[in-house]
């Protein structure tokens, strides 16, 4: 049974890039445009991975993340924030697990952020996530 990523971000590119590059890393993927539909996709599908944007309509990021850490079922997955480097203003939420940056080569990012965050359960949780 293969693990279930869910991608949020407002962009069809960035949405599209990130689904077409976790779906050849062996995920089932779900995708939403806004942290409101990410929300509702969750009610339905159990993930095992999340990575969102932060800045979007309807439900930030960080609002999304909160909605996350809020709930038993979800508060664990695993969550990668994409985020432009370009963009100052748009500061990273810490209880993310990992951050990427558009404006970088995204494919090697999300690489190290999957073996970061997918791998270390047989390493044991010395990192404390």
């Amino acid at each position: 049974m293969s693990k279930i990523a869910l991608v949020v971000d407002d962009s069809m590119l960035i949405r599209y890039s990130i689904c077409r590059f976790l779906e050849s890393r062996g995920f089932a993927v779900e995708a939403a445009v806004n942290g409101a539909e990410a929300v509702e996709v969750l009610a339905r599908v159990r993930a095992d991975l999340v990575v969102t944007d932060m800045r979007m309509p309807k439900m930030s990021g960080s609002e999304f993340i909160t909605a996350l850490k809020s709930k038993e079922e979800t508060c664990r997955v695993p969550i990668i924030v994409i985020t432009s480097k370009a963009n100052g203003s748009c500061e990273p939420d810490e209880r993310a697990d990992f951050v990427i940056y558009k404006d970088i080569n995204v494919d090697a990012q999300l690489d190290a952020a999957l073996e970061s965050v997918m791998e270390p359960k047989s390493r044991g949780q010395a990192n404390g996530k």
